[in-house]
């Protein structure tokens, strides 16, 4: 075992974090400038979290966070939004997170990790700040490799796609071979938790919570079956913007997921039944809180608020759908182990895992 340390950048809730140190990549501290991340980040991974703009992270303070760790590893996923599908209609140059990558960039020159990795949506390659980033990171010594990931083989039961880059001062390192020939299944995945009603929240777990449902929604979910959508409802259920020709290209609202395949992009509102594709395949609501986090690849305990703490949708759908897939994470720390020669002891999920968000040792 080599004397290794790990910063996240942009951390979130944890998900890159949790999953690099099941993989046996200790990470030390993750910074974040949303400090509701604070409580699930900690809780789940005994790591500090520093609430933080990154714009006013200095050297100094990731060299005393790394302390005396010979290898040092600095992770990061800038906010993707600018880089999304979506967001091409807007001016996105002008947001405050377009420049965050360059940020990114400036820490990574001045500390001059050993080993550096980032994640983001596959759009951000069309841009020139990535450029700017893959021509630093080669210019100031380090070997680069970068790829679009389809998640569903390394056992995310989810199609997502992501790009991933893997930068090392030591020599070449790439990420390590795909885990899963056919995707995990949405009932392999959360086939097994308890039902509960829109609006409900099971007694065992208050994070398995959906939201409601107006009467209309209620009614329209009932007329939707896996895998259909609101054109197979009764014309007196679709909503008016959908009967217009310019709302016949938007198949995937309202509609529910399919037990027999990966469940769809879950984004920062999984949990509103009308956001896509998000209905339960079986239940009249749209999937839970739990849910998400489960098809997100967290562990079916992660604690995200406390017991007595509030249920914001609208944060903690943020909190969930923004986060680095937590199998994602732990294939890149088993990439990173492998290149420092650290011996992984981590749970990442075996080809045909459990239907309940548990996990299985992978077999490298």
């Amino acid at each position: 075992m080599r004397d290794v340390a790990c910063l996240d950048l942009f951390c979130g809730a944890g998900g890159l974090t949790h999953g690099l140190i099941k993989a046996g990549v200790p990470v030390v501290a993750g910074i974040d400038v949303d400090a509701a991340c604070r409580y699930p980040f900690e809780t789940n991974n005994a790591a500090r979290f520093i609430a933080k703009d990154i714009n006013s992270v200095t050297p100094s303070e990731l060299k005393k966070l790394y302390g005396t760790a010979k290898i040092r590893v600095l992770a990061g996923c800038a906010p993707c939004q600018p880089f999304s599908t979506y967001s091409q209609r807007y001016d996105t140059l002008t947001s405050p997170r377009w420049p965050l990558l360059y940020q990114f960039a400036r820490l990574i020159k001045s500390i001059r990790p050993d080993v550096v990795t980032m994640e983001n949506v596959p759009l951000v390659e069309k841009h020139a700040v990535f450029d700017d980033f893959v021509a630093t990171l080669q210019r100031v010594g380090y070997t680069v490799w970068q790829d679009v990931v389809d998640c569903t083989q390394y056992g995310l039961p989810q199609t997502r796609r992501r790009m991933v880059i893997l930068a090392s001062a030591i020599g070449p390192i790439e990420l390590i071979a795909p885990t899963h020939t056919k995707p995990r299944t949405v009932k392999q995945a959360i086939g097994k938790l308890p039902f509960i009603e829109a609006g409900g929240a099971h007694d065992a777990d208050a994070f398995h919570v959906s939201s409601k449902l107006s009467d209309l929604n209620l009614e329209r979910i009932r007329a939707s079956h896996p895998g259909g959508t609101w054109r197979d409802w009764p014309k007196r259920l679709v909503a008016e913007c959908h009967r217009k020709e310019t709302g016949r290209t938007y198949p995937s609202v309202y509609g529910r997921m399919s037990w027999d395949g990966p469940a769809p992009t879950i984004t920062t509102q999984f949990y509103g039944f009308g956001n896509g594709r998000f209905g339960h395949p079986e239940q009249d609501r749209a999937i839970s809180l739990r849910e998400g986090a489960i098809l997100q690849g967290f562990p079916k305990d992660y604690a995200f608020v406390p017991e007595d703490g509030p249920t914001l949708f609208k944060v903690l759908g943020r909190m969930i759908g923004n986060a680095v897939p937590v199998v994602l994470g732990e294939a890149i720390g088993l990439s990173i182990a492998s290149h420092l020669g650290i011996e992984a002891d981590g749970e990442c999920q075996r080809e045909g895992g459990d239907a309940d968000g548990a996990s299985k040792p992978l077999v490298a």
